[in-house]
């Protein structure tokens, strides 16, 4: 992902570096005498084995499925651990192998390492390192995407500056020529990519963008395959501009890649959802049917521009624009979300790369930070998972209790139970399934509430045919009490009880109706962007930049939504570096 914003995150965990071990028998004799060891039959055949890529494009990539980008780390500037992550290993990809993955995207930060003048020499040690990370995967039997990644924003985007053209030209040149030499004699299990998320200077036209990236990519093509070795019938990937898969961008890459005349070639674009729902903003809390349609259209898109021509699609980084931990998007419309993006993937013949910048897998620890989120994503890599309308139901702490209904996603599944623990819910008693509405009791919701403390007081699972179960948290609350503050333009901590609710989003209003805030096209403000919940201090903490956007002297209505349905209402007003909240 090209967004430094995305390294500087708040991480929890503990920074250690590790090293594997690697442990070789030796047989003291062959190596004294210099007699080279032959290698057993069988080892042998796995060596092929693992080296082997088939002559089809389509094919090779296909066996790529499923991938994972080792984000924030050989792109991590200055160096491999400055964003967070410990020093990759062997034993990490032999983890992911394990995991089921197949190949991997090393994102790479040339320029930290490199002379920014002629001859743009790379530095010895750095490139060193970047072929040890490479040859640990390789090692694997995985597929590797080797690629250039922060380098596009920092100097690359210059070569639409007439004025800087020649010199951007020339170290694009000498980095991809340096890169060759050095991995020219590797499987062809290694793939390259010409440049990540390319973007061109402010002012650029369009026309002048496309004549730009057309430009990179047929100077990285001429480069890589006139360097020798496997470099001369390598997989290369050609990203379109900003690696965005919108139909002009990939009409663009469509007419380049006819023009290279060359069948060894990938394209690659990137996926991060809906906006809206991606950063949760402008209302956008759940993956609905808006969200769904543009899902499926994006991929049907990938799959007509290129692979029903026979150009195989590697989607290099695929997510969303928030962190999964962060509490941004909701869980369960986030694992909504995942189990549909790998499913169109499948459907239109899409590899794809799971972006992680160290949020997904702890490296560490060698764990999944949110097990139901892989959980999820290795299911759909082969079958689909039935969901819901909701993971939440919630119920009034004390009672009355009612029944709730919920809408079943099947997802081409048969839908086959509800359990509690070890215990199957009994259908006609605890629930009831007309059509997709599953009803929960009154009676089992009473059940499943126990001592009604606040917050997740039971977790039942629905059971489909295929995929992983769906997670019902049933949540006893009641509504939520924001009370009276005061701050600054530098913070503003509402004193909030939350009561066992979860917060949605918040709408942001003057007394005219205009929204309110750093989001002035919208109402609806961004979750942990303009606002946070603090649950653990019961608190709503807002944000410098909202502070900051608003009016001196308007007061400001802000609804406040939560999951359960409640809405609060309070009042907050802005006097010059003084912020006060009322509630309602």
């Amino acid at each position: 992902m090209n967004d430094a914003r995305r390294a500087t995150g708040p991480r929890s965990r503990r920074l250690t570096r590790t090293a594997s071990l690697l442990v070789a028998l030796i047989t003291t004799t062959g190596l004294a005498t210099g007699t080279a060891l032959a290698a057993p039959a069988d080892q042998a055949a796995s060596n092929a084995a693992s080296t082997w890529v088939p002559n089809d494009p389509m094919k090779a990539v296909a066996q790529m499925q499923p991938s994972w980008n080792l984000g924030n780390t050989m792109d991590a500037i200055p160096d491999e651990t400055s964003w967070g992550n410990p020093l990759t290993t062997k034993a990490l990809f032999d983890y992911l192998k394990a995991q089921g993955f197949k190949s991997v995207r090393i994102p790479v930060s040339w320029y930290p390492h490199q002379s920014a003048t002629a001859p743009y020499t790379i530095d010895a040690t750095w490139m060193a390192r970047v072929k040890q990370v490479v040859d640990y995967a390789l090692a694997d039997g995985l597929y590797v995407d080797l690629n250039v990644h922060h380098d596009s924003w920092d100097w690359i985007e210059n070569i639409s500056v007439p004025s800087d053209h020649d010199a951007v030209l020339a170290r694009f040149d000498a980095t991809w020529t340096q890169i060759a030499a050095e991995f020219k004699d590797e499987s062809r299990k290694l793939l390259f990519e010409s440049v990540n998320e390319p973007q061109f200077a402010a002012g650029t036209s369009d026309a002048q963008k496309t004549a730009s990236m057309n430009e990179l990519n047929t100077a990285f093509h001429a480069v890589v395959r006139g360097s020798g070795g496997n470099n001369g019938n390598r997989l290369l990937m050609l990203p379109t501009q900003g690696c965005t898969p919108s139909q002009p961008l990939m009409d663009d890459l469509n007419g380049e890649i006819a023009s290279l005349h060359d069948k060894n070639i990938v394209a690659t674009v990137h996926f991060y959802g809906y906006y809206p729902f991606s950063v949760n903003i402008a209302g956008g809390t759940t993956y609905d049917a808006t969200n769904q349609k543009m899902t499926a259209d994006t991929f049907a898109l990938m799959h007509s521009e290129f692979v029903a021509k026979g150009i195989p699609v590697y989607l290099g980084e695929y997510g969303l624009l928030s962190e999964p931990n962060s509490g941004t998007v909701e869980q369960g419309e986030l694992l909504k979300y995942y189990e549909d993006v790998n499913y169109q993937a499948r459907l239109n013949g899409v590899t794809s790369a799971l972006w992680d910048d160290g949020n997904y897998l702890d490296r560490t620890a060698m764990q999944w930070r949110e097990p139901d989120i892989f959980s999820m994503i290795k299911s759909s890599w082969k079958a689909r998972s039935g969901t819901a309308s909701s993971d939440n139901v919630f119920v009034p702490k004390g009672g009355p209790f009612t029944a709730q209904t919920l809408t079943l996603n099947l997802n081409g599944t048969t839908f086959k139970g509800l359990w509690n623990g070890h215990q199957k819910l009994v259908e006609g008693r605890d629930y009831t399934v007309s059509g997709t509405q599953l009803t929960l009791t009154a009676r089992a919701l009473a059940d499943l509430s126990g001592n009604q403390a606040y917050g997740v007081n039971s977790t039942i699972k629905a059971e489909f045919s295929t995929g992983v179960p769906w997670l019902i948290h049933v949540i006893s609350s009641d509504k939520p009490v924001l009370s009276d503050a005061t701050g600054t333009t530098a913070s503003l901590s509402i004193p909030t009880q939350y009561n066992g609710d979860q917060l949605e989003t918040i709408k942001s209003q003057y007394a005219d109706g205009t929204a309110a805030g750093s989001a002035s096209w919208t109402a609806y403000q961004a979750f942990n962007g303009a606002f946070s919940p603090d649950y653990a201090n019961n608190a709503l903490v807002f944000k410098p930049d909202f502070l900051n956007s608003l009016k001196d002297g308007a007061p400001v209505t802000l609804t406040v939504e939560f999951w359960s349905g409640a809405t609060v209402t309070y009042t907050v007003t802005k006097s010059g570096t003084t912020v006060t909240g009322t509630a309602s």
